[in-house]
């Protein structure tokens, strides 16, 4: 079994739903991404739901890969926000653009798992006496 096979694999799928959803291409002359979240919103309330439901796919292959509590409450809050800002007319196009939720969940998710390999490898590296666990 190769949990980090697996786990690099997923976090190559959730990148690729990320970019889909809000980076496919670059606005020319600026640094602006507009992706399928940005389009899918042009269409009041349905455009959002469909916009939605790859976010909370991420969020939950984020879940079973390991992301802690923390991260998990963070992405539903980017979610929650890109939903609700962003089913308001004209305002909520223009904040879905700039915001781009599935990108800053993708970002929390790949920090927080980076933190907790760095962790157990230093657990996995720290040698405890033989007399400590003899007693």
């Amino acid at each position: 079994m190769h949990i980090q096979n697996d786990i690099d694999q997923e976090l190559a799928l959730l990148r690729k739903v990320a970019m889909r959803m809000d980076a496919i291409f670059t606005i020319p002359g600026t640094r602006v991404t507009v992706g399928l979240d940005n389009i899918f919103g042009l269409v009041p309330v349905v455009g959002d739901l469909l916009a939605m439901a790859p976010s909370v796919w991420m969020i939950h292959r984020a879940h079973k890969i390991g992301a802690t509590p923390g991260t998990i409450a963070y992405m539903s809050l980017n979610t929650a926000l890109d939903f609700v800002i962003g089913s308001i007319p004209i305002i909520g196009d223009i904040f879905d653009v700039v915001y781009n939720a599935n990108l800053r969940n993708y970002r929390a998710l790949e920090t927080n798992l980076n933190r907790r390999a760095a962790r157990a490898r230093e657990v996995r590296t720290t040698r405890i006496p033989e007399t400590a666990w003899m007693a």
